[in-house]
């Protein structure tokens, strides 16, 4: 028997509007969640992150078995999927079937840090990639993991056990690059929400958390190059409506990658302030930053065709702006 749970993040379950500034009536859905391993679609390998006799911090579910489940709302007509009360991460690895370039990339899937997003914003992106003839992961990392408050205000984790795996699985794609078919320095990362969080701070900073287990740990953990989508947890909105400073955990590098942000103006999530500060800092620091920005579109689109044109062409952009990298 399904359990029905009332689980609240701010992940793709708050939909993306229509054609309209208003979004429109959502078909809510139950939220199922069984207990169970979260397997990736065919074509997918499962890679452990750390061995099984490695000592994790768990997420605040502590030792609760994991859990898969569905969101409540449709996206592009269709149910997204998650992967919850996760204690071992993985990443999963889907190689081309034609011509490989050499370049690969890190999926961070969004989901608020409470879930992760397996389809809507991993394998259905990595689908994607692997056409390009890129090598791509999908990151299975630890959640839930809360943000406490302090006076009232969000606070960041000291330690972000999300962060800790997005490290260890790029330093493993590095120390794998040959076996894997990929060039260590064309390696970047692409996140939603919750996960372009993660891949902001994995471009701005090498410094890691954990001990250092293996030859993989010796790896650089920053990215080539960073895709940032729909971000969340960067704007100190405490200073007024049109301030852009950044929280006091933000930092920014100027050794961060190259860097695309992609965000839609009528977001209800993170307001489009969350991107502008945060690209704005980067061009401070002279890191080259491209931007998308659409007048509609909402949160969580993800990679699904809907009414908004942000959904049907930023892949498009992502293509372009990946060869005048020269990843492509």
């Amino acid at each position: 028997m399904p359990l029905l749970l009332a689980l609240g993040f701010a992940g793709p379950a708050c939909g993306q509007s229509g054609g309209t500034d208003k979004p429109p009536a959502e078909v809510v859905l139950p939220k199922n969640e069984r207990a169970g391993v979260w397997q990736p679609p065919a074509g997918g390998v499962q890679i452990p992150l750390w061995p099984a006799s490695t000592p994790l911090a768990k997420p605040d579910s502590g030792d609760r078995p994991e859990g898969t489940g569905n969101g409540t709302g449709l996206v592009g007509g269709r149910k997204w999927h998650w992967a919850s009360y996760v204690t071992r991460p993985t990443m999963t690895l889907y190689r081309p079937k034609g011509r490989n370039n050499g370049t690969a990339m890190l999926v961070l899937p969004g989901g608020g840090f409470h879930v992760v997003a397996t389809d809507l914003e991993g394998t259905e992106i990595c689908d994607w990639v692997v056409q390009q003839g890129m090598t791509c992961a999908v990151l299975k990392y630890r959640v839930p993991q809360a943000w406490p408050r302090e006076n009232g205000k969000q606070q960041r984790p000291k330690v972000l056990l999300g962060l800790e795996d997005a490290q260890r699985a790029m330093g493993l794609l590095r120390q794998q690059a040959a076996s894997y078919g990929i060039d260590p320095h064309r390696i970047g990362v692409i996140g939603f929400s919750a996960g372009a969080y993660l891949a902001a701070n994995m471009s701005n900073t090498e410094a890691r958390t954990y001990p250092l287990a293996d030859a993989a740990d010796q790896q650089s953990p920053r990215p080539d190059f960073a895709i940032i989508a729909y971000t969340a947890r960067m704007l100190d909105d405490s200073k007024g409506r049109n301030s852009l400073e950044l929280k006091p955990w933000v930092t920014i590098s100027p050794k961060a990658p190259p860097t695309l942000i992609l965000h839609a103006m009528n977001d209800p999530m993170d307001p489009i302030r969350q991107p502008l500060a945060y690209a704005l800092a980067l061009n401070d620091a002279g890191v080259p930053v491209d931007m998308r920005i659409y007048a509609k579109g909402g949160h969580a689109f993800g990679m699904r065709p809907t009414a908004d044109p942000i959904s049907r062409e930023w892949p498009g952009q992502v293509k372009q702006w990946l060869h005048n990298l020269g990843m492509l």
